[in-house]
């Protein structure tokens, strides 16, 4: 099969039965060890404390770095067999009669995609971080917190079953926690934690519902059994589950309506950042996706709520990203934009499922270097994060400029950079999807995409490099500005910060050309994503590309017009009514307040006041009953013996006027 732009894929055949699953052996059978590797390292190097701060770092590297061996060795073991979807079972892990859990790990071309992908970038992350943290007196733990991430990521792509695979997600939400609040001595980033971890934990409850869903239909959680049995459960179910896994998927991957987290996510170390956006957590709502293609396909309305998830968080990400001088959080609206393509992708079925992932996987490449690369700016300016306090600095920062350039050139989808042949794919499969005006809505969702994504990263390119010097440089002048009150020194980085990012760039120009040779990448995918044949999309794909192409020159041009070639204020304007939204993150925050957080208060009080006053008043009203009760009793135990006889008497008077006028 080919994946040439001449035409777009067709569904013929779906993925085998859970049935003809074959078992892992040899090099396969050593998928256990991924995530292992990574979780012994970050066991030791918690347990171990202090002692291990002058080594701490290194074993922390060379955990992933094992990891990735091990992957490569599983990669060309798959690769050379017959069988490319295979089980390891390690044994029972939730007995419960009739229903079971066992613990085992599903090697497939999908899974060993995430795996490679999270070995190799999240390995070079921790080289470069060797170098970025060298200062931190807690880089031990930054490292251990970067093991655990890895390890839980591993662990959700491997999972055959989708309570394991919770495990991991659970787990992927902890480090996301721990990492972007670990600078929590500062109140904004153990905000920026706590805000990210709770927003993850409405998400969470969709994954929950769905999998209880899937025990009453399936009666268990493994994957390819619950494949099997929701096609026959009839379309409410399948509804049910496809729209419960997609509120998990936009809680971790940051879509609408659950992205407010995202750019706060920044406040973590810069390597953090790289780690979530590249490899790890916002990819993991893509992968659940696709992992649970068969439930969306028997799942229509489902399956089309995800492309217009998509579509919506794709021009939400963008439009933010235009306003943002954050050069971190254009980055992370960059993402939540990126992300949208990819789920878009998604939800047009099996012609855009391997689309997705193909971009995921040189999205990981290219943004992964792009993050790091701001990781060094902020390095050679002294942790300053705002891009108009940038400018020229090309010539101080060769190698950040270059890498940083193919980054660039990759994410707007310039030919023959890696973005233009995953990218491209997506928007002329939106184009080519059934329906009467899903592919005109989609399809011109995806274009305006590509035009705005190219303005944004255009202007961040040019606010950071180019233009003219908005810093100060000794002299005390800053043009365009008031001084800062601090002299920059603008310089590169050490080895062990740019050859990770020299690595990313050379990833960013050649992996996508490489991978949609012949369709290498696609026909990799066909035993999850189905056998694929050309099908055509509504417009001429000549049409298609030079509208795309048309479109990335324009917003290039206008973000060299308005931030390289004129000045560029230091303060920045107060802008029109739609840049003041975005600059707000068009207001989710507010919306989310309003919306949830303060009817969410109001209804906890009523409950507190309920609990309080009817349910405890109550209960209190019963003991001062019993209690009043038995004072009133007490008075009547006097101790004297002519009271208990007058007592008596008056009983039995009573009892005498009683039965005589029952006789009467």
């Amino acid at each position: 099969m080919t994946t040439a732009l001449g035409g777009l894929p067709a569904v013929l055949t779906a993925a085998g039965p859970a049935s003809a699953v074959a078992p892992a052996d040899g090099a396969l059978g050593l998928a256990w060890l991924l995530v292992a590797l990574p979780l012994a390292g970050a066991a030791v190097l918690l347990l171990t404390g202090r002692r291990a701060d002058r080594w701490g770092h290194l074993l922390g590297t060379a955990t992933p770095v094992a990891a990735l061996v091990v992957a490569v060795a599983m990669w060309v073991a798959l690769l050379g067999s017959s069988d490319r979807v295979r089980e390891l079972e390690l044994g029972t892990w939730l007995p419960g009669g009739a229903f079971s859990v066992d613990l085992g790990m599903r090697v497939d071309p999908l899974s060993m995609t995430f795996v490679l992908l999270v070995t190799f970038v999240g390995s070079l992350i921790h080289v470069y971080s060797i170098a970025y943290m060298a200062h931190d007196p807690h880089r031990r733990r930054f490292f251990a917190y970067l093991n655990l991430f890895v390890a839980a990521m591993l662990l959700l792509v491997l999972a055959d079953s989708y309570v394991l695979l919770f495990v991991g997600w659970e787990g992927v939400g902890l480090a996301s926690y721990l990492l972007i609040g670990f600078w929590d001595h500062e109140r904004p980033n153990a905000v920026a934690a706590k805000k990210a971890f709770v927003v993850n934990r409405v998400g969470d409850i969709g994954l929950i519902v769905a999998i209880m869903a899937m025990v009453a239909v399936a009666g268990s959680t493994d994957v390819g059994v619950v494949h099997e049995a929701v096609g026959a459960a009839g379309e409410g179910w399948a509804t049910l589950i496809g729209l419960m896994l997609l509120l998990a998927a936009c809680g971790k991957s940051a879509q609408f309506p659950l992205q407010s987290w995202l750019g706060d996510a920044m406040a973590g170390p810069t390597p953090v950042s790289a780690l979530i956006h590249a490899a790890t957590m916002v990819t993991a709502g893509v992968y659940l996706v696709v992992r649970s293609g068969p439930v969306y396909e028997a799942a229509p309305t489902a399956l089309l709520v995800v492309a217009v998830v998509g579509a919506i968080t794709l021009l939400f990400g963008a439009v933010v990203g235009c306003a943002k001088d954050d050069i971190k959080k254009v980055l992370a609206a960059s993402t939540m934009s990126q992300i949208g393509y990819m789920m878009l992708a998604a939800g047009l079925g099996p012609i855009g499922y391997a689309f997705a992932i193909f971009h995921l996987l040189t999205h990981g490449f290219f943004k992964a270097g792009l993050f790091l690369g701001a990781g060094s700016v902020m390095h050679g300016m002294g942790d300053e994060v705002d891009m108009r306090r940038f400018g020229a600095l090309a010539r101080y920062m060769r190698v950040t400029w270059v890498t940083m350039a193919l980054g660039w050139l990759a994410i707007i989808g310039v030919p023959p950079f890696s973005g233009f042949w995953s990218k491209d794919r997506i928007v002329e499969s939106a184009f080519a999807v059934a329906g009467t005006w899903e592919p005109w809505v989609f399809g011109t969702v995806a274009l305006v995409g590509v035009g705005i994504t190219a303005f944004y990263m255009s202007r961040l390119f040019f606010m950071t490099f180019h233009g003219t010097r908005r810093w100060d440089d000794g002299t005390g002048v800053v043009p365009g500005g008031e001084p800062t009150g601090r002299v920059d020194h603008p310089h590169e980085s050490p080895a062990l910060m740019t050859w990770p990012m020299i690595v990313l760039a050379v990833g960013s120009a050649a992996l996508g050309g490489a991978l949609a040779i012949r369709g290498a990448f696609t026909t990799w995918l066909e035993p999850v994503t189905g056998h694929v044949e050309h099908h055509e999309p509504v417009l001429p794909v000549v049409a298609i590309m030079v509208t795309t192409f048309l479109l990335i020159a324009v917003g290039v041009v206008l973000a060299w017009r308005q931030y390289a070639a004129a000045p560029v204020a230091v303060v920045p304007p107060r802008g029109s009514v739609l840049t003041r939204a975005a600059r707000r993150d068009l207001y989710q925050d507010a919306v989310a307040e309003a919306v949830l957080m303060r009817p969410g208060q109001y209804l906890t009080r009523s409950l507190v006041f309920a609990d309080r006053q009817v349910v405890d008043g109550a209960v209190s009203g019963v003991a001062r009953g019993t209690a009043g009760a038995g004072e009133l009793l007490r008075r009547l135990q006097t101790g004297f013996v002519r009271s208990y006889a007058l007592q008596m008497v008056v009983g039995i008077v009573a009892l005498v006027v009683v039965v005589l006028a029952v006789r009467i």
